[in-house]
């Protein structure tokens, strides 16, 4: 199988990020309360407990309350229906290695895979059928920057393990597009399970893929797309645009028309942004959890600190 090269301008320092997100955020807390018996009942915003690593969660009609801190930890964590996801890095392994664990609506552990790299992204397809990722690798011999990254997914009903989707057969401009550095992060899925988004780059441009999943190939619709996030309604992708290096602008992509919506966080966010609803986009930032209108009005509002990595349990929202 072909090696990955994530080969755009900047990529070190996005990557290094990361990693010292990863190995600096997880720690034990003396003082950490005991664990909360945490499920995915509707009407929560979870999150990943920055302190702690520790999984947490609150009402979403009273985003004020005292957060509950579960004691699953996880560098990654997203929901959907009854289905979880966590990526958890293992402390001491070099190269790094991850833990997929696919979680029941109680967060029991129903299924754990191992894979080389660094949790990057996690979702769960809206119908709960499907969990992916992105990892960030090490020592692929194509890639000048020392880093690529690898999408996979797992099939919740069939045991299906696709560890990276790299080599999709992707067309941009009515052609198959060939490159020894296409290299692809941040899938999300529509509801009906099948249609899925990602980001493809390659020779320093990023690319928007529309995909069928029973078929497995796709197409570019635009460039300048990273981290899709579809929207409930499947009619609208929330994702990060390059405005400069290491510099992102959160925006809104109509898929029928193409059209763009800037959002009113003016910040750079290097995040995967996910849907609370088809009116408001969750976020991670500054060691928080943001919201932010999906139409480019009013202003971003910080929601829970400490945070990162929201996931809602609600049925209407889509992963």
């Amino acid at each position: 199988m072909k090696k990955l090269v994530l080969a755009l301008t900047g990529t070190a320092l996005l990557v290094a990020a990361a990693v010292t997100y990863t190995v600096s955020a997880r720690h034990d807390t003396a003082a950490a309360e005991p664990a909360a018996a945490l499920t995915l009942a509707p009407g929560q915003l979870l999150f990943r407990d920055t302190a702690t690593g520790r999984v947490g969660a609150v009402p979403l009609g009273e985003i004020t309350a005292k957060p509950q801190l579960s004691g699953l930890k996880c560098d990654r964590f997203a929901v959907a229906k009854q289905t979880a996801v966590c990526l958890a890095v293992r402390p001491g392994t070099l190269p790094a290695v991850t833990d997929v664990l696919v979680l029941d609506d109680h967060l029991a552990v129903r299924h754990t895979e191992t894979l080389p790299g660094t949790p990057s992204r996690a979702r769960v397809s809206p119908d709960g059928q499907r969990v992916y990722w992105t990892l960030f690798v090490t020592g692929d011999s194509y890639a000048q920057t020392g880093f690529s990254t690898r999408a996979g997914l797992y099939d919740v009903n069939t045991g299906r393990l696709v560890k990276t989707i790299e080599e999709l057969p992707v067309f941009i401009g009515g052609h198959r597009y060939f490159a020894h550095d296409a290299n692809y992060w941040g899938i999300t899925f529509a509801p009906d399970g099948n249609r899925f988004y990602a980001t493809l780059g390659s020779k320093g441009k990023t690319y928007l893929v529309e995909a069928d999943y029973a078929r497995y190939q796709g197409k570019a619709l635009r460039e300048n797309v990273e981290c899709p996030s579809l929207s409930p309604d499947g009619k609208r992708v929330a994702f990060k645009k390059k405005v400069s290096d290491g510099a992102w602008r959160l925006s809104v992509l109509e898929l029928g028309t193409l059209k763009e919506t800037e959002l009113a966080e003016t910040r750079s966010v290097d995040d995967q942004a996910l849907w609370q609803d088809d009116g408001t986009i969750l976020y991670g930032l500054d060691d928080a959890v943001w919201a932010v209108p999906a139409d480019g009005s009013g202003s971003p509002r910080r929601l829970v600190g400490g945070a990162a990595s929201p996931a809602v349990a609600a049925s209407a929202a889509a992963k």
